[in-house]
């Protein structure tokens, strides 16, 4: 039988639109998963693994065929921030675990289980970039050994660390998809979450063998910009899965999410549909948005 993840080249080469998962962090916030100081909601994994099996199954059964581990927050360095380092290789095996165990109950072999990788700071304390490529190393053969498919780096927002990340997760062999967060800065510029022209980055991710870019937790109005600025800058495959951040003045903590104000799944479908019109690849949702609207998505994709 061929791999899950080599039948969706199959289908994305053959022009088939990929419809990826929505946010699972904020997700299993919803459900009632508390957070980790400093690691967000990194610990679901451990603390309530029937929670985040039972989103991975939500999606799948929405329409999703790719689905991401909960496993954002699970940095060497967010979980020492945490005080809970002792935790990192349990985290990180457990949440791909949890992720193929819920593609094993769908009955669809054929869904692909990426593990998400970031190496996003809530303390502002990043690690020496050497530091972080032996953490990463370590984080992405866990995730191969629990069973991952693929490797989907999230929330890339600066060159260095980007490349370093990405260095470290092709070491497994197995595919790596790269999901930066863009924004637009005062001269009207689309550039990485840190400021740096998104066309350096993509200079940047030349020499590497990455098959699919994605614009990730990024605002959904800054999306076209983002995708036209890719231009003819970017021949590989591209995916979208931007978030909305609600009304945040409701936040219980500065960490947590607000869900009031989100944008509803059928104005994020109207809004995709200029994405898909530029030929994107993949496309799913991020923080804030959830099961609703994934399956308004599939719904759609079907018409």
């Amino acid at each position: 039988m061929t791999d899950p993840y080599t039948e969706l080249t199959k289908r994305i080469g053959a022009g088939e639109l990929i419809l990826v998962d929505g946010a699972t962090g904020t997700e299993i916030e919803r459900r009632g998963v508390p957070q980790l100081e400093n690691a967000w909601n990194g610990g679901g994994a451990l603390s309530h693994p029937g929670i985040v099996r039972q989103v991975h199954q939500d999606y799948i059964d929405a329409g999703a065929q790719v689905i991401i581990s909960n496993t954002f927050a699970t940095s060497r360095h967010a979980l020492r921030d945490a005080g809970v380092e002792n935790d990192f290789e349990a985290l990180n095996r457990r949440g791909v675990e949890l992720a193929v165990e819920a593609r094993d109950q769908s009955d669809q072999p054929g869904i692909v289980v990426a593990g998400g990788i970031s190496y996003w700071s809530w303390t502002g304390d990043k690690p020496a970039l050497d530091n972080l490529k032996a953490s990463v190393s370590r984080q992405a053969e866990i995730m191969q050994s629990a069973g991952a498919d693929l490797l989907m780096l999230e929330m890339m927002v600066d060159i260095d660390r980007m490349r370093v990340t990405l260095e470290a997760a092709l070491d497994t062999g197995l595919p790596v998809w790269v999901g930066i967060t863009c924004r637009i800065d005062d001269e009207g510029t689309v550039c990485l979450g840190n400021g740096e022209p998104l066309r350096l980055a993509l200079e940047a991710l030349r020499p590497y063998p990455v098959p699919l870019l994605s614009i990730m937790h990024t605002e959904v109005e800054l999306i076209d910009d983002c995708l036209e600025a890719l231009g003819s800058q970017w021949s590989g495959w591209t995916g979208v899965y931007a978030h909305s951040q609600g009304d945040r003045s409701q936040a219980r903590t500065r960490h947590a999410w607000a869900f009031d104000g989100v944008i509803s799944p059928e104005a994020y479908c109207d809004a995709s549909d200029q994405w898909r019109a530029r030929g994107i690849n993949i496309l799913g949702c991020c923080c804030g948005l959830g099961v609703a609207h994934i399956a308004t998505l599939a719904r759609h994709l079907t018409v």
